[in-house]
């Protein structure tokens, strides 16, 4: 065979595999099911009950709340709106290394919030089990206690040790269980007050704030979550705005003066009038309730749990 055949060859072999490779990696993927977990710029999605599909987020990533009687209506959203049990519609194509990167992910208002509800539901479950760990633990020290005078009595000694032994294996097994309710750690926290009526975030609370963005930034595939309160004192319709600014006035410190990415923001909750910590018939409770929580999660399948 001539050279000038072999070579014709080659180009003609060359200009059939070049198109078929770059229609593969063009490849539009449409999906629609329910978020699952974010993991910084990873999202997961959950199809139905046997399969889910990764994507990864990107600045390019579109996020869009439609709404109206045919959802014509379009609102761009924060990549933070993205959380966990949120309903979504997702497009995206593949990159070379086989990563599916969304281009786009559309939801509607009603969906969004019944997952900021969801999430509320969790958090509230999560102070409930750690109450009923700090029972437990005062269960451990009173069993410490009476391991401590039960030593005193020699007869009764080896009879007492072995039901200890066993009280303490059904606390630690009732920890354990209490432990693995939620999806997330929480690494770490600032609770941050308001003045009544008061959204601006007080200069002595940016140290703290700062400090925490640092902390999270150490910690694989973290989360910040912000969600604002307020006192039930007035009308309800205005403290919901009240909880609102002052979330995101928390979360525009985080981004801007913390620098951490949208990526790896939660989106802010407002909780309004909800969850009220202190007796707003006091000041001293009313205080108490005006205030913005941050929260630095990890996801525990990302934990190594």
């Amino acid at each position: 065979m001539s050279k000038a055949k072999v070579v014709c060859i080659v180009a003609l072999a060359f200009t059939v595999l070049v198109p078929f490779s770059t229609t593969f990696a063009a490849e539009t993927v449409k999906i629609e099911g329910v978020i699952k977990a974010r993991a910084g710029d990873e999202m997961i999605v959950q199809l139905n009950e046997s399969a889910e599909q990764a994507f990864l987020l990107t600045d390019q990533t579109k996020v869009q709340q439609v709404g109206g009687l045919f959802k014509a209506s379009r609102k761009d959203m924060s990549m933070a709106a993205l959380i966990p049990g949120l309903k979504v519609k997702a497009e995206g194509t593949y990159n070379n290394q086989r990563q599916l990167v969304a281009t786009s992910v559309k939801f509607s208002g009603d969906d969004l919030e019944q997952a900021q509800a969801i999430q509320a539901g969790t958090h509230e479950m999560k102070e409930q089990n750690a109450q009923q760990q700090a029972e437990l633990e005062r269960q451990k020290a009173a069993l410490q206690k009476q391991n401590e005078e039960l030593q005193k009595q020699q007869a009764e000694q080896a009879k007492h040790a072995q039901q200890i032994a066993a009280n303490k294996a059904a606390i630690d097994a009732a920890t354990a269980r209490f432990g693995q309710l939620d999806d997330y750690y929480i690494l770490d926290e600032v609770t941050v007050y308001f003045g009544n009526g008061q959204v601006k975030v007080d200069p002595k609370y940016n140290p703290q704030l700062l400090a925490l963005a640092e902390k999270a930034k150490t910690i694989d595939g973290f989360v910040i979550e912000v969600q604002g309160y307020a006192s039930a004192v007035g009308s309800k319709a205005v403290n919901q705005q009240l909880s609102e600014d002052r979330a995101d006035n928390v979360t525009n410190i985080l981004i801007q003066q913390g620098h951490i990415p949208l990526t790896r923001m939660l989106a802010p909750g407002a909780m309004g009038e909800s969850r009220q910590v202190g007796n707003d018939k006091t000041e001293k409770g009313q205080a108490e309730n005006r205030r913005v929580v941050v929260r630095v999660l990890q996801n525990k399948a990302i934990a190594g749990v």
